[in-house]
């Protein structure tokens, strides 16, 4: 700021511009005249916006306020003075004490805008770096550039302004532009700050040094600039200079996904209702730093259930939309990519992907990987090379030829943006490609991952709290990756499973170290053997995985090498680790009791570990460690010397070699030098200094060209003698001669610099010299980065086995993992049954697996039982906050973590292998997408019905609260009902609505009702004493038989501190609208006694009736169906009874009454159809009107 406002001052000490006195002001005038003064009118031209910033104290800014204001008009009344409030009379010509405050206080006018998009309207002159700045703006116009400039990067206009406000930093006026700058060796922070705040970053470097320069054609001219990097949240792990390191994202993925879509309309009738989808949806996700793509192709319907299923699953870091889009995918896509996410969204065309366009995208891909492969890095070419990739190849591009239409476009889509930042390679590997969804894998919807917290809590949408915090123990960023899937994704294969479940449990046993360790004494045996070996087994994988877990992620480290974009040392790092682990684990002899013919004693029994191990330990991967590693000198590396990295050898790196000779005939030549200027100055033993890196200096002592004492005598111990003439410079003890006083300096030395006692110099011939030694030094610079550029590029050949080992490695991680959480949980073992026996759930004393870790003995356990031939739906009833949710919800989560392969939080479980998961729980609306609570429940149970088979598990609380109680009643006992009589799968249904429980007495042995258990007081409750509360409730949270009647929501009431008085109103409504109801059912029970009575008298006085009889008995006989039966057969029975009653009133009104007045009252009483609006009233109306006619009759 001092360098500001001494700016500020010279302005104001500068000449002044003499202007004609009838001329405006001009914006180019002197800032003092934008000032209006109390006795000049404002002038017509008003001054430039000022739009420089300058901070001053408040005292100056409240100055600063009432002397400067270009835009208001004269004031009528005279100004007050800010500090005596006292009127300031207006003067003829300002003083100077105000001109000085003006120019003082006011910055200098500046044009309104500055930015590159909109310059001045006159022609600007810009210098070399701002024409830089303005055609690399205009190529990449959506990027916000870091310019490298000497040792700062610096922004640009309007980048300078989101950097100061993103950065916190300071942006002033240079030039024509506002501009910010950052130290180059703070790159890796502000660009993960920018990166993070949702910008698309781009690095340009200086594309030429100053050696280089001199000696090329751009002598004169700006140092050459071009775009080195961009950044964005998908890909800054991956990218050079800032990806990699402490400062990563850890376990978190950064997935690229890309979308696109077609409209279809697709009927589909299975429920039993026309359900269309709207739109097929083709999916593309690409994890770059970890060579993740996964790939898909579904059809979806108007709420977009499958696609957000599939969002929340993978939490991009960047969604690229593939247009045109529809607005309700659109809509959804963005709302997840809020504000408060900082999910980058971008749009792409792809009308150019019509027609095959797509596909030829993606095999150009492949025929320039086809041609680089057939050179390695050396640069020459490979021998037998072209067979295998291309088969390798073949095989891939089946795999693309095989992927939907869509999901093609989608990957197209994705390798044209990802050609921009030089990652497309990645998807050229057939290997890392895998399907979103398959049937040896369960994806779990959308609402099963947020209503049963598998990912994140839903207080605060952390990872605190879920299941995936709760089961997570591994040791490697890698693995902490994998058990995420796997969490997301539980096996569908027994199998599988059961694989998983075996290694397992072996580790877990290996732990048991203490126990196996007091075996050593045994006798000799296989078993005994084995025993001793555990120990050993349990030791030796733990401390591989906590080796693993200090080391960098390797993981991204092997992809980054792939990518070309690691450093020297990552590329160390990363390969030693996985060296370490492969001959750690080859210490278990895997390799060798494969190939062996002695099987009796086994180290491994599970056939999962063994193959894990010996992928993860395998001779060739080692081999080929030591072999790359061999290579490259690690000092250097550790040093970051590029030019000593790479070790020639056996005829490797020519192109180094040869620099490296012509750095040292140039380092030779100079110090040849030495000799030349001994005998010119008849010092024998003088020697070149190097100071502060300037190096080959004589130095002297003297003025002008006398040189009185000269260079630096590095002297021996043994030969020093301590003289006047010695000094100490530093840690070295140095002399200086003295020369003859006629010796002189020849006129053609340079002179470098001076102290006070010396005088360093360059010869002509040094300063040649160290002109073509830095040449020489940046032609070796260049050369070992394109060698190391090349080293890097022929590691694409091992990276599928090197991505094998760590995937290896990841898998017993996630093993490792899983035994932990069973030995220090005391969890067991899940059985599960063959695949031809009937679905089933039996769970004893199952416990919920995040709330058991907080309450801990305090849980309360709970048993499950579930048998597709028996009971295959549970109904839940019982009070608020009595346990309801917690229990369907440990089912589901017990379920999820068998068929992950973990052990589960129970006393036993036998289950079958459940093909879904389905949840509907909870009350929430989504404003932004035009949903009301109302619909996503139902959309929510839509989604379970259409998608839920046999072999699936449904969890469903309080269905149908959004809308009115008889809606809501009508809705869930629906959906329930389809589910039992459609579906037949695995049902907990928890309501508040005791009428559902009467669907029972339809599926007889195939539901039952449960409650949560509780005791309360034996004091009643006294409406009528506002001081009496009701009874106390005690919750015990066990699941016994039966329904409850009673929610005790007022006890609820009063945790939430409800007013006393609005409570005690709420009892008080609650007892009558009860009483209200009991009256009702008494009233409908008593008629349906009485028509019952009246049907059996009549039926024996319709017989002397003649043709009419038969009439009456049918009428009798349909009204008896219509008291008993189901609700569908009532309905019918009572239509036809109501129907003939019409046939006979009117018969008997047209032949047999003579009043018209009569007549006229029963033709308006079968009008109106009936007094009362229940079913029962209905049957009253009808049989009172017939039996009036048959009395009528037998009178006659």
């Amino acid at each position: 700021m001092g360098k500001q406002k001494q700016q500020v001052i010279s302005r104001f000490f500068a000449p002044k511009t003499k202007t004609p006195s009838n001329a405006s002001p001009s914006p180019s005038s002197s800032c003092f005249s934008s000032v209006p003064q109390p006795s000049l009118p404002n002038p017509s031209t008003p001054p430039p916006k000022i739009s420089a910033t300058v901070s001053f104290s408040p005292s100056k800014r409240l100055l600063t306020s009432q002397l400067s204001s270009p835009n208001s008009k004269p004031s009528k009344l005279p100004k007050l003075s800010p500090h005596t409030h006292n009127p300031i009379p207006p003067l003829p010509n300002p003083s100077l004490h105000q001109k000085f405050l003006h120019r003082l206080l006011e910055p200098s006018p500046t044009p309104p805008e500055h930015s590159i998009e909109n310059p001045r309207p006159n022609p600007t002159k810009y210098t070399p770096l701002e024409q830089q700045v303005v055609e690399l703006k205009d190529k990449y116009p959506d990027v916000l550039l870091m310019v490298e400039v000497g040792y700062k990067y610096r922004f640009f206009a309007e980048d300078a302004e989101i950097a100061a406000r993103v950065l916190g930093i300071y942006a002033h006026l240079d030039h024509n532009f506002m501009t910010a700058s950052v130290p180059t060796f703070r790159l890796n922070v502000h660009v993960r700050r920018l990166v993070s705040a949702g910008y698309k970053v781009g690095v340009v470097k200086q594309t030429e040094t100053a050696a280089i320069k001199a000696h090329g054609a751009n002598k004169l001219g700006p140092f050459g600039r071009g775009l080195s990097a961009l950044y964005t949240k998908a890909t800054l792990e991956a990218a050079e200079d800032v990806g990699g390191g402490e400062d990563g994202c850890g376990g978190e993925t950064n997935y690229l996904v890309c979308v696109v879509e077609k409209r279809v309309l697709e009927k589909n009738l299975e429920c039993g209702v026309e359900s269309s989808f709207e739109v097929s949806i083709g999916m593309v996700a690409v994890e770059i730093s970890t060579g993740d793509v996964v790939f898909a192709e579904f059809n979806d319907n108007f709420m977009r259930s499958g696609l957000e299923a599939l969002v929340l699953s993978l939490s991009p870091a960047e969604l690229l939309l593939g247009e045109p889009l529809s607005k309700q995918t659109e809509k959804l896509l963005l709302a997840y990519a809020g504000p408060a996410s900082n999910v980058r969204v971008e749009h792409e065309s792809r009308e150019c992907f019509r027609d095959g366009g797509a596909l030829a995208e993606v095999m150009s891909l492949f025929e320039n990987k086809s041609e680089y492969d057939l050179v390695d890095h050396q640069g020459h070419p490979k021998q037998n090379t072209k067979v295998t990739e291309q088969g390798g190849n073949r095989l891939t591009i089946e795999g693309i030829m095989n992927m939907p239409d869509l999901a093609v476009q989608a990957l197209a889509l994705t390798i044209r943006h990802l050609k921009q930042f030089g990652f497309e390679r990645i998807l050229g590997i057939g290997a890392s490609f895998r399907p979103f969804s398959s049937d040896i894998e369960m994806a779990l919807s959308a609402n099963a991952l947020q209503q049963l917290e598998v990912l994140k809590n839903n207080s605060d949408g952390s990872e605190s709290g879920s299941l995936l915090q709760s089961m997570n123990h591994t040791l490697t960023i890698f693995g902490s990756r994998l058990l995420r899937h796997w969490v997301t994704h539980p096996l569908c294969d027994r199998n599988m499973i059961s694989a998983r479940l075996d290694a397992v449990s072996e580790i877990a046993e290996w732990m048991g170290s203490s126990r196996a360790s007091q075996n050593i004494g045994e006798p000799d045996g296989v078993e005994s053997d084995t025993a001793i070996a555990q120990p050993e087994l349990g030791y030796l994988l733990s401390s591989v995985l906590t080796t693993l877990g200090r080391s960098p992620d390797i993981q991204r480290g092997i992809t980054r090498i792939f990518h070309r974009t690691a450093t020297p040392s990552e590329f160390i790092s990363a390969i030693q680790a996985i060296m370490y682990a492969g001959k750690q684990l080859q210490q278990l002899h895997i390799e060798e009791e494969d190939n062996g013919d002695n099987m009796k004693a086994k180290t491994l029994h599970s056939e999962l570990l063994r193959k894990l191990i010996l992928t993860a330990s395998l001779s060739s991967v080692i081999g080929n460690a030591v072999k790359l590693l061999s290579a490259l000198n690690k000092e250097a590396a550790d040093q970051r010397d590029l030019q000593n990295l790479v070790i020639v050898s056996d005829n490797q790196f020519p192109e180094v070699a040869r620099a490296r000779k012509e750095v040292q005939l140039a380092k030779e030549k100079l110090d040849s030098l030495i000799g030349l200027y001994r005998k010119q100055l008849g010092m024998h033993k003088m020697e070149f200094m190097s100071v502060s890196g300037t190096t080959h200096l004589i130095e002297g002592w003297g003025t002008g060209y006398l040189l009185l004492a000269t260079c630096y005598l590095l002297l021996a111990k043994a030969n020093f003698v301590k003289r006047k003439d010695c000094y100490a410079f530093g840690a070295k003890r140095v002399a200086l001669l003295q020369l003859p006083v006629d010796v002189r300096v020849p006129p053609n030395w340079v002179k470098v610099n001076s102290t006070k006692k010396t005088i360093r110099y360059h010869p002509p011939e040094v300063l040649t010299g160290l002109d073509q030694l830095s040449l020489a030094n940046e032609k070796l610079t260049v050369s070992c980065r394109a060698a190391w550029d090349s080293f890097l590029k022929g590691f694409s050949k091992y990276y599928a086995e090197f991505q094998a080992a760590v995937q290896a490695l990841a898998t017993l991680d996630c093993l490792h993992s899983l035994a932990i959480l069973s030995r220090n949980k005391n969890y067991v073992r899940p059985e599960f049954v063959h695949e031809d026996e009937p679905v089933q759930i039996h769970i004893c004393s199952g416990r919920h697996p995040v709330l058991e870790t907080i309450l801990r003995d305090s849980f309360v356990p709970n048993d499950t039982n579930l048998h597709s031939n028996g009971e295959y739906c549970q109904i839940v009833t019982g009070p608020n906050m009595g346990g309801k949710s917690c229990y369907i919800r440990q089912v589901a989560l017990i379920a999820i973590m068998a068929q992950v392969g973990s052990f589960v939080p129970a006393s036993s479980a036998k289950l079958h292998v459940l093909e879904g998961i389905y949840t509907r729980m909870g009350a929430s609306d989504c404003i932004l997408k035009g949903r009301s609570t109302f619909l996503e429940e139902l959309s929510e149970a839509s989604h379970i019905l259409h998608n839920c088979t046999a072999r699936s598990l449904v969890v469903i609380d309080e269905l149908g609260r959004g809308t009115s109680t008889h809606d809501g009643v009508a809705i869930a006992y629906a959906t329930l009902h389809y589910l039992l009589e459609k579906k037949r799968c695995m049902v907990l249904f928890v309501t508040h609505y005791p009428k559902i429980a009467d669907i029972r007495n339809e599926f007889p042995g195939s539901v039952g009702t449960y409650h949560v258990s509780y005791l309360t007081s034996q004091k009643g409750i006294n409406v009528d004493d506002s001081k009496s509360d009701h009874e106390d409730v005690t919750y015990l949270y066990k699941l016994v038989t039966g329904v409850s009647d009673r929610s005790f929501c007022f006890k609820v009431a009063q945790l939430a501190q409800l007013p006393s008085a609005c409570i005690r109103r709420a009892i008080v409504m609650a007892s009558r609208l009860e009483e209200l109801v009991k009256s009702r059912e008494g009233s409908r029970t008593e008629k349906k006694q009485l028509l019952e009575k009246l049907l059996i008298d009549n039926e024996q006085e319709t017989g002397d009736l003649g043709e009419m009889s038969d009439a009456y008995k049918d009428f009798f006989l349909y009204l008896k169906a219509a008291t008993s039966g189901d609700d569908i057969a009532r309905s019918i029975q009572f239509l036809n009874a109501r129907n003939i009653a019409k046939e006979l009133i009117s018969s008997v009104a047209a032949e047999h009454f003579s009043s018209p007045s009569q007549e006229t009252h029963l033709t308006r009483c079968i009008q109106h159809d009936a007094f009362g609006h229940s079913r029962l009233d209905h049957i009253a109306f009808w049989t009172s009107c017939v039996l009036c006619t048959l009395n009528f009759l037998l009178i006659r």
